[in-house]
């Protein structure tokens, strides 16, 4: 029976004889694929008596081969004549070459490095420090009294309670880096400090759970208001153009006294009123003001001898502004056609 079947099959291998590669492939498939006619006979050989296996053992060996060797045989051929007829491709140089994407920076980022070129021409430095604090560095520190709303779970991302450092939470503000960098060196300090901070707001065209800050702090001997005044003119006038307008306003914050905020004229609508200003013709931008004596002690600086200011704005605003974006869920959206406005920024 078994001899029978290799009989006809050597008959059909024999006769086979193609060129096409789908037919060549498929006479692969019937004989020596992986449930092909090979392998059924090599299954159907365990059957058989001993005394057979020592005939058909020579003879099924030989039937294996045939097939190997006549797939062999005709896919080379067939490559031969496919290579063969086809034309000679010749490269055309005066085509044009074909184009690749080039990326380009992140609107935000952008900003940033505008505003840190910006006051690195007045001597300040770049520090960063942990997006994860703990409670002294995030509020204790910074004069932020024990029932201050921003201690509150509904402002506050907080992660687990500390023993030792009291609540561990994701900073609400870079203010944090501030204490660190007053707490391990010595005045002078004049440093900014950009980075990303988590406040628990809802998500709308005008806030977000997450933003990114650029703060500023001067420690030195007898710095006073006239200097954090002078300082922020400059940086508006460099970073929206000569002319731009100024106002401060009294403010309050915990680290900070006295506290202003400080407004520019609106840069779209040019003081006349619009939605970005809300129809006054100004925007605030920032926060600012001298830094509380106490935060200097906190930090072990003799609020005696030595003053200092300190400033914070948002980069997500300042980007408003700059490019007249009115929804700044657009920055986190990673959508293609927006990021694509962008990409004559390459550097």
């Amino acid at each position: 029976m078994l001899q029978n079947s290799i009989n006809q099959y050597s008959s059909e291998i024999e006769s086979f004889s193609s060129t096409n590669p789908a037919e060549i492939e498929q006479f692969r498939i019937r004989f020596l694929g992986s449930k092909g006619i090979v392998k059924e006979l090599f299954d159907a050989f365990r059957e058989v008596s001993n005394e057979e296996k020592k005939t058909l053992g020579k003879v099924l060996n030989e039937f294996k081969q045939l097939a190997e060797a006549k797939y062999k045989a005709v896919f080379e051929h067939s490559n031969s004549l496919n290579t063969n007829s086809k034309p000679v491709n010749k490269l055309d140089l005066s085509l044009p070459g074909t184009g690749i994407d080039i990326g380009s920076r992140h609107p935000l980022a952008l900003v940033r490095r505008e505003i840190v070129e910006i006051f690195s021409k007045l001597g300040f430095t770049v520090s960063e420090g942990p997006e994860i604090e703990d409670d002294w560095h995030i509020f204790s520190a910074l004069n932020f009294p024990e029932e201050h709303p921003a201690r509150d779970m509904q402002d506050t991302f907080f992660i687990k309670k500390d023993a030792e450092n009291g609540d561990i939470a994701l900073r609400t503000h870079t203010s944090s880096v501030q204490v660190r960098l007053m707490e391990q060196g010595k005045p002078p300090f004049r440093a900014i400090m950009p980075g990303r901070v988590y406040r628990n707001e809802a998500i709308s065209a005008r806030a977000h759970c997450f933003f990114h800050q650029i703060e500023g702090l001067y420690v030195d001997e007898k710095v006073s208001f006239a200097d954090l005044k002078q300082t922020l003119f400059y940086f508006v006038q460099e970073l929206y153009g000569t002319g731009t307008k100024v106002r401060f306003r009294p403010s309050y914050f915990p680290f900070t006294e006295p506290s202003a905020e400080m407004d520019i004229e609106c840069s779209i609508c040019k003081g006349d009123g619009c939605q970005m200003c809300k129809g006054s013709g100004w925007v605030e931008i920032l926060g600012c003001g001298m830094v509380d004596p106490n935060v200097l002690e906190n930090c072990g600086i003799d609020s005696k001898k030595y003053s200092g200011f300190a400033f914070g704005m948002g980069i997500e605003r300042i980007a408003n502004l700059k490019y007249e974006i009115k929804d700044l869920r657009l920055f986190s959206e990673n959508d293609v056609r927006f990021l694509k406005q962008y990409t004559s920024n390459l550097i």
